[in-house]
């Protein structure tokens, strides 16, 4: 990786990225950081990559709640997330497949 590319990652406001997990989907949008954590527990203990996005912007901005997590998993994963995140009651929170 050469200079310009060093910390360019970027994930853009779209439920499908490209980023350093590959494509990925964003399953949940939510400033509720009990909500995060535990779809974050369950699908980490499914062994299902992912990445809570703007997680250091949320803590940045306080208690406001103005900036949302996004939990998102590659797309090769998704429909084995939403599954899971299903399953343990987490239906409503999902946001709705591209």
């Amino acid at each position: 990786m050469d200079k310009s590319e060093a910390g360019t990652t970027t994930i853009p406001n779209r439920r499908s990225h490209q980023g350093s997990l590959g494509a990925v989907t964003e399953l949940i949008r939510s400033n509720d950081i009990v909500l995060i954590g535990f779809a974050r527990s369950l699908l980490e203990g499914a062994e299902i990559p992912l990445l809570v996005a703007d997680e250091h912007m949320s803590m940045m901005e306080g208690s406001i709640g103005m900036f949302g997590r996004r939990l998102l998993v590659p797309d090769d994963h998704a429909a084995q997330a939403r599954r899971i995140l299903t399953d343990a009651g987490l239906a409503a929170e999902l946001r709705d497949e591209p």
